[in-house]
């Protein structure tokens, strides 16, 4: 792996987590990785002792844990996700962290000391009443080289910034351990660029990853980080590790945040959503139910966000919808129906990667093996993150569109191309 950018997703999840696909393990993660076009993912779940159990067949080198085939191997960096359940300021508190370890022998004391403050073999991404500070400064006892990174930041239930018990500032959330803190993971239904809203996070790197739930393609990979690796360069944690610390990396891969289940305010029960400004005129409170919406990551965003924010450590980051998702549109059927599989596998067979056909394919090379313009279209307008979305809400996906959505607005694309 010499030469190359790193395609990397840090946040999933194995089948020992709740509400995940009972048929995640390390073949079909490789498997479909390769086939998105990933070159390095996270473990995910490595508190859960069976599949850490399963992650030790792996071979470690230098922070890297390698499934070894005749394909050349493929590399796993260590992570997972903890739910930190807690009162703090006489407000209750529901914090999602993301974390990567050097070592298994990191992982190992990590757990150690999780087994003394409760279980962690009932879940993939177990809960612990501990707070956030407490939690990073004996991540830093244990090996200063343990990342913590808060993740899907705003969304309202489990975010460090979400409407439901999240906090205003790292600071807050953090104390005498903020500094500690060198990277924020967007979420699904934020991008960097509302970020860049938020003085708070100016200096803090912006990584992305999909926390997906299954290895399927539109899920595994829809978001993600690009890293560095130059000519010589043998991939390793820490040369991961300091492009974090560092904010060095190249840059994300974002889905629209349009996309995100809790991108808009609403309510799911009453099929009822509607942007920040609407939910001013109704005073947050529901039309059709008289309850308080939830408040989703567009209003959240826009309560934090400061005319002064600064953030000088902006990346380029491309705003993309899985291909599932344009194949689905263009035929008008279900993503997961034969008619789309059959389309994929084609292009993928041609192409090799889905993030090469989202990314690089010309428009006269795709036009030599589809057939439908329409698809064709949509892959060049999703390369320049012009597919409009209809905004996910209350816990529901946003619903991508052939034409223009009635809340179409500006969300803010770079369009630097590979």
């Amino acid at each position: 792996m010499t030469n190359k950018q790193v395609f990397a997703d840090f946040h999933i999840h194995s089948r020992f987590s709740r509400a995940c696909s009972s048929a995640i393990n390390i073949l079909n993660l490789v498997k479909w990785a390769r086939v998105k076009g990933l070159n390095l993912l996270g473990t995910g779940d490595f508190t859960h002792p069976e599949w850490l159990s399963e992650l030790k067949e792996l071979r470690e080198d230098n922070g890297i844990l390698w499934y070894e085939d005749n394909k050349g191997g493929f590399p796993f960096i260590l992570s997972s996700e903890i739910s930190l359940i807690y009162t703090d300021k006489d407000k209750g508190r529901r914090v999602h962290l993301l974390y990567l370890a050097p070592s298994i022998s990191a992982v190992e004391k990590i757990n150690s000391w999780l087994d003394s403050k409760g279980r962690r073999d009932y879940d993939g991404r177990p809960i612990f009443k501990i707070s956030c500070r407490d939690f990073v400064a004996k991540m830093a006892e244990i090996d200063d080289r343990i990342e913590i990174i808060p993740a899907h930041i705003w969304t309202p239930w489990f975010g460090i910034f979400g409407s439901k018990g999240g906090y205003d500032n790292l600071d807050e959330a953090f104390g005498d351990m903020r500094g500690r803190i060198h990277a924020i993971e967007t979420g699904i239904s934020s991008d960097p660029a509302m970020n860049w809203k938020i003085k708070d996070l100016e200096n803090i790197s912006i990584v992305s990853n999909s926390d997906a739930h299954s290895f399927w393609p539109w899920r595994l990979g829809r978001e993600a980080t690009i890293f560095r690796l130059e000519e010589g360069e043998k991939l390793s944690y820490d040369l991961i590790l300091k492009q974090i610390r560092e904010n060095s990396f190249i840059g994300t891969i974002e889905t629209n945040p349009a996309y995100g289940k809790y991108h808009y305010d609403g309510h799911r029960n009453c099929d009822f959503s509607c942007s920040p400004t609407k939910t001013k005129e109704l005073n947050g409170i529901c039309p059709k139910c008289g309850n308080p919406l939830v408040i989703g990551v567009d209003y959240r965003v826009e309560e934090l966000a400061s005319e002064d924010a600064d953030n000088k450590g902006k990346k380029k980051y491309y705003t993309l919808l899985p291909l599932h998702e344009l194949i689905s549109l263009a035929l008008g059927i279900g993503i997961n129906s034969k008619a789309v599989w059959k389309i994929y596998y084609e292009l993928i067979e041609n192409f090799k990667t889905e993030f090469n056909i989202l990314l690089n394919v010309s428009k006269e090379d795709l036009t030599k093996v589809l057939k439908s313009e329409v698809l064709i279209e949509l892959i060049m307008k999703n390369r320049v993150g012009e597919i409009d979305v209809n905004p996910g809400f209350d816990g529901q996906y946003g619903v991508a569109l052939l034409g223009e959505s009635d809340n179409k607005k500006e969300i803010g694309v770079q369009r630097e191309l590979f």
